[in-house]
């Protein structure tokens, strides 16, 4: 196989001129057939007006080394494609349970039935279509089905979000073009599989999940929705014996996959009852801030492509002199705010795209970095803790969210409170919207958002939003709205495991995004798949 990399072509290219650019990197002749994959296509807005499509193409030829020899090229080399493998366990004696169906639960039980177990997954939500119709029945009554939202349900939190597929997380085994592929298996349109930043959309994401599902059912997985754990056992060993179920049921197993998710709050009480070695995490909180979508493609693409290019995202970062991080996250192109609550009187936010990016905002968590250190401090502030010498438990980062968003649902009577970003500044409630109005999934009012969050907190929000302008001009416009609280962006707590994945109690396997090692659908699907490795290595090496 023959990679070449950097082929540079105008955004206006065809087809006939990216195989121009193969033909004439690899010096085939006009005859020589040839095939290829794209592996790899990104804009590249750098040097505006001149904007391009930049390509990685893996070619197929009759005599691949043949043409290796003619050409001295730093941006072709011969490649061997490595094909990610799982373990192969006959007759597997244990039944693994997976608590939680988001990405993480469900490849993990992808790769346990690939494997060759009969694995069962518990989901405290409902299926996908069911839990789609509660949240959107949510967002037009303001009725909140506390199991059955966009925080709980099949495909977790990210399926109601802009759905990306990218990831920072290095996979030198091609777990990421796995998760790429059973997608695209599954419904995905195969574009996911090369474009620089992938995404899915809400739309079709529910529908790949739904599909998988059902192909897991028919080869030997068990799904029980609407069912919660509630509590488990250990033997005389101290591992793992059985779990409890919706407090009425108990399965025996000696393999528990926790794959639960950010919000699972109950259960992460459970876990430090219970014993399970657990630490305190340092998050980030803020507002999700939008802007008008056409006005973003102006920055990123310029005149001459701001309306002939998809929906433009945009990715900020500062480091203040105080020490916080201020950036943008979960960048939604295109897309909607919404009430992504999951408890009663407690409101939180986040951002979601359908798969044509087509609203006509962009929004983005603008949020800033806070650590077990801050939540000890707004303990204090709010009486929980008398003095910095008291001790705070490892939920600490849970209680700090739920403080901001009790003052996120008071300060909206359960509506998304919002504020634009002028008057915020100036610590004045909003009173009407300026050049453009708010896109929401939910109803919302504008207020005073000042005083939700911490004092430093805040300060920190306002200076980023002022150095953001520099690289995004008028990304700090007065009538920028924001929308509160971005509280949800990870996991609070990490629950500890070893280079087994598995926890100190043993046969219970802390996975993804809820236990702390993951960020996103495509670092917790792969996640699930490194614990669904680990079991079947040691299913191997136990008999």
């Amino acid at each position: 196989m023959i990679r070449i990399n950097q082929i540079k072509l105008p955004v206006t290219h065809d087809t006939v001129q990216l195989e121009q650019k193969i033909k004439k990197a690899l010096k085939l002749k006009a005859d020589t057939p040839f095939q290829y994959q794209i592996v790899k296509k990104s804009i590249d807005a750098r040097k505006k007006p001149d904007l391009f499509y930049v390509y990685s193409v893996d070619v197929e030829t009759a005599d691949d080394q043949k043409i290796l020899k003619k050409v001295n090229n730093n941006n072709v080399m011969s490649i061997k494609v490595k094909k990610y493998v799982l373990p192969e366990v006959i007759n597997p004696s244990r039944t693994p349970v997976i608590a939680g169906a988001g990405p993480a639960g469900l490849f993990c039980a992808y790769a346990l039935m690939s494997e060759g177990f009969h694995p069962i997954v518990t989901e405290r939500g409902k299926k996908v279509e069911e839990r789609t119709a509660d949240v959107q029945k949510f967002w037009e009554t303001g009725v909140l089905d506390t199991a059955s939202n966009v925080q709980f349900g099949e495909g977790g939190a990210g399926t109601f979000s802009d759905g990306k597929l990218n990831t920072l997380v290095k996979d030198p085994i091609g777990r990421n073009r796995f998760v790429l592929e059973t997608f695209v298996k599954f419904g995905a349109p195969e574009h996911i599989l090369y474009e620089n930043k992938p995404h899915i959309g809400t739309d079709i994401l529910a529908d790949v999940i739904k599909r998988m599902r059902e192909f897991m059912t028919e080869n030997g997985v068990e799904f029980l929705f609407e069912t919660c754990v509630t509590g488990f056992s250990t033997g005389k060993n101290g591992n793992l014996k059985s779990i409890e179920l919706n407090h009425d049921r108990q399965i025996d197993t000696d393999c528990l996959i926790l794959a639960i998710g950010h919000s699972a709050r109950d259960t992460f009480s459970l876990l430090q009852e219970k014993g399970l070695n657990m630490q305190a995490k340092s998050f980030a909180v803020g507002f999700r801030v939008e802007h008008p979508q056409s006005e973003v493609n102006l920055t990123q693409y310029g005149d001459l492509y701001a309306d002939k290019l998809p929906a433009a995202p945009y990715k900020v970062t500062a480091n203040l002199p105080s020490g916080r991080g201020v950036y943008s996250f979960c960048m939604c192109p295109g897309g909607y705010v919404v009430n992504a609550s999951s408890e009663e009187h407690r409101l939180a936010v986040n951002g979601m795209s359908y798969s044509d990016r087509g609203g006509s905002n962009a929004n983005s968590a603008i949020i800033v970095s806070v650590t077990p250190e801050d939540f000890k401090a707004d303990a204090i502030r709010h009486g929980v803790l008398k003095d910095a010498d008291g001790k705070e438990d490892v939920l600490s980062g849970v209680r700090f969210q739920e403080r901001l968003e009790e003052l996120a649902w008071k300060l909206g009577n359960g509506k998304i409170p919002q504020q634009l970003f002028g008057d915020y500044c100036k610590n004045r409630p909003s009173v009407s919207y300026g050049a453009f109005e708010s896109t929401t999934k939910g109803d919302s009012v504008l207020c005073n958002l000042r005083g939700l969050l911490p004092e430093e907190l805040e300060e920190s929000f306002i200076e980023g939003m002022h150095h953001f302008s520099r690289a995004i001009p008028e990304f700090d416009r007065e009538d920028a709205i924001l929308s509160g609280v971005e509280s949800r962006t990870s996991s609070p707590v990490r629950i500890v495991r070893d280079e087994s994945f598995q926890s100190n109690i043993r046969g219970i396997y802390p996975c993804g995004e809820g236990a702390g090692y993951a960020g996103g659908i495509m670092s917790a699907a792969m996640d699930g798949l490194k614990v669904a490795e680990a079991i079947g290595r040691y299913a191997i090496e136990s008999k």
